[in-house]
Order: structure tokens, then C-alpha cells, then sequence
């Protein structure tokens, strides 16, 4: 194992415990907020993805690159709908006009 592998998995592992526990302390009602403010803002993944695409020098990393940058614009795609769909239950419901025989 070479001190750079170690290196990700050790920053990779360490991630992993931060994030579940800042989630952890979200109460429940604010989880779906959260967690499509913070999908919509994960364009970085999909930076990242681009950059790993343009590294890839074998098949295996042209396939993995393309699912990289897949998943990671189904994210922002999927933050920006669930985000839209919540704003919009905050919205005002339109009113029906009234017709001149109802009075």
C-alpha cells in the first residue's frame, strides 16, 4: 500500500464520520432542505468528474469517468427539482376569477 493510497482512504474515512455526523444532528424536519440545498450545490463533484475524464488513459477509466460525471449531474439535476418542488409548496395558489353571476 503506497502512503499516497493510505492517504485518500485515511481523508475518504475521515469524511465519511464528519458528514454522518453533522447529519446526525439535522433534526428530522430540516433532512430534505438540507439535503437538496446541498445536492443542488454539488457541481463541484461534477468539476471533479470532468477532471478525473480527462486523466483517463484506459478503458476502465473512460468508463469510470462517465459514470462519475452521470451520477454526479443526476445529483445537481435531482437538488434543483426536489429544491424547486419544496419552494413551491410556499408559493400562493392562484384564485379563480369570480364570474359576474356568483354575487
Amino acid at each position: 500500500m503506497t502512503p499516497q493510497l493510505l492517504t485518500d482512504l485515511s481523508m475518504f474515512v475521515l469524511a465519511l464520520l464528519v458528514g454522518f455526523e453533522v447529519i446526525s444532528k439535522i433534526p428530522a424536519m430540516l433532512h430534505t432542505p438540507m439535503m437538496s440545498g446541498a445536492n443542488s450545490i454539488h457541481g463541484v463533484v461534477l468539476v471533479g468528474a470532468i477532471l478525473l475524464a480527462a486523466e483517463a488513459d484506459n478503458p476502465a477509466g473512460y468508463v469510470l469517468a462517465f459514470f462519475a460525471a452521470a451520477f454526479a449531474a443526476m445529483n445537481v439535476v435531482g437538488g434543483y427539482v426536489v429544491t424547486d418542488r419544496m419552494l413551491g409548496m410556499f408559493r400562493a395558489k392562484p384564485v379563480a376569477a369570480k364570474k359576474e353571476n356568483d354575487k
